[in-house]
């Protein structure tokens, strides 16, 4: 029997009420019904009934791909009163839908959502009754994405797999160091509103502006605060969890105030995530952590078709209007890593492009990142500047050492020595690093002491990196790092990525200001990972964490 809940609004201004409750779940064309969370996602839903064992312990993450092939279907029920029926308007707006998902009222299909990032708002005044039955019917990503491709054919986007084609958080078709894990579900509020939407907020115009001048070396990228050049100190911020609405206040506190107090000054939100919970940025407000802003696109060629760009002009309108208030906000950015993997990467030559198909994705490119964006940062926000990607050069180019940011990945991609960031110092480090295992004490929250090798099935599954551990070795081999257990390895891999960070550091704070800015690959972590964090997903401070901490006290 299907239970009712009456909502009371008093109230004769605007006001909205959060259907946070009474949701149910099933796979969509089966019996059973089983309770749901709102906001949450399918698989913590299904661990939450014991229907799945927890993806990230040992090897389940193999086990549940399952979840991510079907699809699902959620419900909830709600009563109005008489006064609010007769309200001049009714809406429902859902604040975060992952990610293909067909909402119904009353059996009367009310909208049709494929983009996670955006706020779907919906007029339900002459649909809405005073008993009323909600369903939203979320269809299986990979499916989706896979079809879309496969129309485009035989043009092949340059992507490891099709994940360009949706608007959806791109790590959760796996990164290298992420988990493929393929989420649905209600992942921010669903909320009935009466009367008039609130006006948009303001824009904030910061004092915290990007420098890119001529100078003697190159050019230059730095900041100024208040006019004065500040070196800025900080990292890469990835979503802290696979699972979003895991991320609560506490989580994002806790993360916040670690990075303050290793005197960080700039969190870079990476462009391969989400756009973060407005509680992340009001934090950073108070802390004074500034926020270099990726708009949600990463290391692929994305489509730019009437349909997608204007799905992406909604996702970006409801995304700068919505975060444009906050003032740790110092700078956006187009993308993660397109522009120099389209020139340094191969892609031309790997997916087997002809001249007209590189034209094509190229001008495709240029429309979004050169004009659609900008322009519409011009209308929205036009007191922040805008870069249309990072980095500009690649890191094997002399150009990245004198122009602009750089992501440096001789160390690690290259295999170079460490001792080589001693001499690679560019004008702004926006991505380098080095990985390290996990804390022990996190190790055993994951696995057993049966797994405590690498050669391990399930080390190898919490290693995503396709030559992590082999990388590893050749470097603890170059800075004579050896160790003869498990928990030995732990501590000389983190060990190594202290060093590596250690020298990184002191180079670029005491290059006589022609560095002006060292961001680490990366902060945290999304699931529990050998990967480059200096926390890692349990807020376990690496040692190289505190070699960072000590380094950033200084002043270049």
């Amino acid at each position: 029997m299907l239970q009712f809940v009456s909502f009371e609004l008093k109230a004769q201004h605007t006001s909205y009420i959060n259907l946070d409750h009474s949701w149910n779940f099933r796979q969509l064309g089966t019996p059973k019904w089983y309770t749901a969370s709102v906001p949450g996602t399918i698989h913590t839903d299904l661990m939450a009934q014991d229907l799945i064992p927890d993806p990230f312990y040992r090897d389940n993450e193999q086990k549940v791909q399952w979840v991510s092939q079907v699809d699902w279907e959620y419900q909830t029920t709600f009563k109005l009163s008489d006064y609010q029926l007769h309200l001049k308007k009714i809406v429902l707006q859902f604040d975060g839908l992952d990610t293909y998902a067909d909402v119904y009222l009353n059996d009367s299909l009310i909208l049709q959502a494929e983009n996670m990032f955006r706020t779907y708002v919906v007029d339900i005044s002459q649909l809405v009754q005073s008993k009323n039955v909600l369903n939203i019917e979320f269809r299986n990503a990979d499916k989706m994405v896979d079809s879309i491709a496969l129309i485009a054919k035989p043009l092949q986007r340059p992507c490891e797999n099709n994940r360009n084609y949706v608007r959806k958080a791109q790590y959760h078709f796996g990164w290298d160091w992420a988990p493929k894990l393929t989420t649905c579900g209600i992942w921010r509020p669903v909320k009935i509103g009466f009367g008039d939407l609130p006006s948009p907020s303001s824009a904030y115009y910061s004092d915290v502006k990007l420098k890119l001048e001529k100078d003697s070396i190159g050019e230059s990228f730095y900041f100024e605060v208040n006019g004065i050049p500040t070196f800025m100190k900080g990292a890469n911020w990835i979503p802290a969890d696979v699972f979003l609405p895991r991320i609560t206040k506490d989580k994002y506190r806790a993360l916040l105030i670690a990075a303050k107090e290793a005197n960080f000054n700039m969190l870079r939100v990476w462009g391969g995530g989400i756009y973060e919970d407005d509680a992340f940025y009001d934090l950073c407000d108070s802390l004074g952590i500034n926020i270099w802003q990726d708009f949600m696109f990463a290391g692929a060629m994305y489509p730019a078709d009437t349909h997608f760009v204007e799905n992406v002009k909604a996702e970006l309108r409801d995304n700068i209007i919505r975060l444009r208030k906050h003032k740790c906000i110092v700078l956006w950015c187009g993308n993660n890593e397109i522009d120099e993997a389209w020139h340094n990467w191969g892609w031309q030559k790997q997916f087997k492009l002809s001249t007209n198909d590189s034209t094509l994705l190229w001008d495709e490119y240029d429309l979004l990142f050169n004009k659609v964006i900008p322009e519409l940062l011009l209308e929205l926000d036009p007191g922040r500047q805008y870069i249309a990607s990072s980095p500009l050069n690649g890191w094997g180019r002399q150009r990245s050492m004198t122009h602009g940011d750089a992501h440096y990945w001789g160390m690690w991609w290259g295999l170079e020595p460490i001792s080589i960031m001693k001499t690679k110092v560019p004008r702004f480090m926006s991505e380098y690093g080095m990985q390290a295992m996990p804390n022990i004490e996190s190790i055993e929250e994951f696995s057993i002491p049966a797994d405590y090798d690498t050669s391990s099935r399930v080390m190898k599954i919490h290693q995503k990196h396709p030559t992590g551990y082999q990388t590893l070795a050749s470097y603890l081999s170059q800075e004579k790092l050896n160790s003869s257990n498990f928990s030995e390895y732990i501590n000389a891999t983190q060990e190594l990525q202290s060093r590596a960070l250690g020298i990184s550091i002191e180079s670029q704070l005491q290059s006589n200001k022609r560095c002006m800015g060292s961001l680490i690959w990366q902060f945290n972590d999304c699931w529990p990972v050998c990967s480059w964090s200096i926390i890692d997903y349990y807020g376990r401070k690496k040692k190289g964490y505190f070699t960072v901490q000590k380094l950033f006290q200084q002043n270049p």
